[in-house]
């Protein structure tokens, strides 16, 4: 049986009536990967006696008769960033290698552990999360399931791939400036971007710590909803985890979209969108029976703030290394972090000032609307290599510019849903949608998905490699 084509409850179903184990789920997982990986390139390291260990605990709980935990056998990976206790914390990077292993698990991974998640890997990335391409010099580029010759976004490149290629259901993944949503959106899977302060970032390799977010991605969207719900928690632990109780989105998923006030975001939003890319939002709109337009106050210059505080705070970070190691990092990483590091100190409190101006319109702007919807990248996946984009007859950097339209909503902190679409006329690949909501509510971007996924504009494809 192919139980990597499985959804999240279809698995942990499957093993709860004992129609197969939890075992036999991981075997083919692994196959799965085993047969896929030299195509993609999303794997950097296999967990396998752990991954085994864990199967194995699931079956004996269930031959036992006990209770098994909601996401029990389901397989998942982690973007190198996740400590994953035994190991090294990579971040994409080779100046990592010399390090100590983790002493323990991310909180994150311990909290999908304790759902009964079995983890398999480690994914491929942007060194230090830094880029929207996975075109990575020290592991070579991950690629997109729908076509190898092109990118499958980044920085969390390996957990999008990962589930396009049907490695495993879910994965996680970052997202300071849309290292979530640009590889969901490349790559046709779900993702999510929760609030800013949601989900603990403890035990993972910082980039941004003022915008870095914590998030995953899954081949539906039932699945990222309960993989969702199983990392909330809180952590007093992380001062950056805000959160004092959980909210579960699982519940109110079918509750529809009825009397949600809904608008699309124009102005830089299509500006800065190919025809494709305006397509999929008139698509999911029309689904929706919503037409009316939304000014995102500010976009521009969110994006150029967020451009200046992840590079003063990533080249801070980085100081030592550009002084001692530089000759490690990435041509492309050392540019940018060098950079950041001679930014004047000025450039970035006027930054963070404008930030918290910037978060109150965004915020008196959910006082009118529930939900706002845009494209999640300005194009679907360019090849690899690809320098340049022409935008709407913009000649722009392609690295760059795949971050155009998420970069202004990660930096006032609001909620994602990435959700999978396909545009026509686009050579069969996909790219997605934002669904966008005031922070804390990420349950009605989840209505609002599950809304579009029964409308049948929103969905994953069977890929094969």
């Amino acid at each position: 049986m192919s139980f990597h084509l499985l959804s999240c409850s279809e698995i942990s179903h499957g093993i709860a009536n004992g129609n197969f184990t939890a075992s036999e789920v991981l075997d083919d997982c692994l196959s799965r990967i085993k047969a896929t990986n030299d195509k993609v390139n999303a794997f950097t390291a296999q967990h396998l006696e752990r991954a085994q260990q864990q199967a194995q605990s699931i079956d004996a709980l269930r031959q036992s008769g006990g209770k098994l935990p909601p996401l029990a056998g389901v397989p998942f990976a982690v973007k190198n960033l996740f400590d994953v206790k035994g190991e090294i914390t990579l971040a994409g990077s080779i100046v990592n290698r010399r390090n100590s292993p983790a002493q323990e698990d991310a909180f994150l991974v311990q909290r999908l552990s304790a759902a009964g998640a079995v983890l398999v890997g480690s994914l491929n990335m942007d060194e230090f999360a830094y880029g929207f391409t996975t075109e990575n010099s020290h592991y070579g580029a991950c690629r997109n399931p729908h076509d190898t010759t092109r990118v499958s976004g980044g920085s969390s490149g390996g957990s999008g791939t990962a589930v396009a290629a049907h490695q495993v259901p879910l994965s996680l993944g970052s997202d300071t400036n849309g290292s979530i949503r640009v590889p969901a959106s490349l790559c046709g899977v779900w993702g999510l971007k929760p609030t800013f302060g949601r989900l603990s970032r403890r035990g993972t390799y910082p980039f941004v710590n003022s915008i870095d977010h914590l998030g995953g991605f899954a081949n539906n969207l039932d699945g990222l909803a309960s993989m969702y719900d199983a990392m909330q928690s809180p952590d007093p632990i992380d001062p950056g985890c805000h959160v004092k109780t959980i909210e579960p989105v699982v519940p109110s998923l079918m509750q529809g979209v009825e009397n949600l006030r809904i608008g699309v975001l124009n102005g830089f939003f299509e500006d800065n969108a190919s025809p494709q890319a305006r397509d999929v939002v008139a698509i999911a709109a029309k689904a929706l029976g919503v037409d009316a337009q939304v000014e995102w106050p500010d976009a521009a210059m969110g994006r150029i703030a967020a451009f200046i505080v992840t590079a003063s705070e990533g080249g801070a970070l980085h100081l030592d290394n550009l002084r001692h190691r530089i000759e490690d990092m990435e041509p492309l990483s050392v540019d940018r972090f060098m950079s950041g590091a001679l930014q004047p100190a000025a450039w970035y409190v006027k930054a963070q000032r404008f930030r918290r101006q910037y978060r109150e319109k965004v915020n008196a702007l959910f006082e009118k609307w529930d939900v706002l919807l845009a494209p999640a990248t300005p194009v679907s996946a360019p090849v690899i290599g690809t320098e340049w984009l022409e935008i709407q007859g913009q000649t722009l950097p392609s690295r760059a510019a795949m971050g155009l339209l998420t970069q202004p909503i990660s930096f006032a902190g609001c909620p994602v849903v990435a959700a999978p679409m396909w545009p026509s006329m686009n050579d069969g690949l996909p790219l997605g949608i934002q669904i966008i909501t005031a922070p804390w509510r990420e349950d009605l971007a989840f209505r609002v998905a599950k809304q579009l996924e029964l409308a049948g504009v929103c969905y994953t494809k069977h890929v094969t490699l």
